[in-house]
């Protein structure tokens, strides 16, 4: 099979991309391409990528362009990870949103461009050590990603050795795990706690209730600048006044939405809208 692409190509797969998750590809950034379909190509039964990509081409938006746009988007992911985040979830945000949200008893969190369900089930198990704190509480967990291959590994719980290996306390995995031949699987009263939803954060958004804590984390390093600002935008209008944003550790909303200030919680940052400083 014929592994190179032409530039030709490479533009073809690029202005997909772009078009239909806000991915940059980078001119230097063939071989990622090549390297991320040619087990597609192999799968569909093409002979060569210019024969996929010529079928790209010459056909409408349909289930091989979906297929090529989730193979060329970022699903790395880690329970845990960057710890420091999910500290101050733990240790400052669900203690301060128990006492703001009191008289409601309901938080809702999202987890965007949530992969293989590493990150929501996380926040899944922390509010779960949050129990007494958060004792009547009704907890939300909306996990999204474009990829239904990513949604329905997640909706199964299931997670190989290497993937527990990576971030998950030996602890949380007695707890909260049981073993099922060479995988772990999640216990299902925390399956059950977290919502999967098919959701492009680059395409026009449903309707959605507004939410105490977004994770929307390592997914604007992979935007342009003009993309960020859409996205921060269209957040904001999902944020209640007080409610706290986290990004990854290398992004940021500086020079994309100044509407937003970051607030130093433990170790880590988050961000908050302006406003709610006044109010808090």
């Amino acid at each position: 099979m014929g592994l190179s692409l032409s530039e030709r190509d490479f533009d073809t797969v690029r202005r997909l991309v772009k078009e239909h998750a806000a991915v940059v590809l980078e001119p230097g950034k063939v071989y990622l391409v090549e390297t991320r379909l040619a087990p597609l190509a192999r799968g569909e039964g093409f002979f060569d990528l210019e024969e996929l990509v010529e079928c790209l081409r010459a056909t409408a938006f349909g289930p091989l362009h979906e297929r090529v746009v989730d193979a060329m988007t970022a699903h790395d992911t880690a329970f845990f990870r960057d710890i420091h985040p999910f500290e101050a979830l733990r240790n400052s945000v669900l203690p301060d949103l128990a006492r703001r949200r009191a008289h409601e008893r309901r938080i809702r969190i999202w987890c965007a461009a949530s992969s293989s369900g590493q990150e929501p089930y996380t926040v899944a198990m922390l509010v779960r050590e949050q129990l007494e704190a958060l004792e009547g509480f009704e907890i939300e967990i909306l996990a999204t990603d474009l990829s239904e291959e990513m949604l329905a590994r997640a909706r199964r719980g299931r997670f190989a050795q290497l993937e527990v290996n990576r971030g998950l306390p030996a602890r949380f995995l007695v707890k909260y795990f049981a073993k099922i031949g060479d995988e772990w699987e999640l216990r299902e009263e925390l399956r059950r706690m977290v919502e999967f939803r098919v959701l492009n954060l680059a395409k026009p958004w449903p309707e959605i209730e507004p939410f105490d804590v977004v994770f929307l984390r390592n997914v604007m390093l992979y935007f342009d600048p003009e993309m960020r600002r859409e996205l921060l935008a269209k957040v904001r209008r999902v944020l209640r006044d007080d409610a706290t944003l986290f990004l990854g550790a290398a992004e940021t909303t500086l020079h994309a939405d100044d509407a937003f200030e970051r607030v130093a919680l433990g170790r880590s940052w988050g961000y908050r809208l302006r406003r709610a400083r006044a109010n808090a």
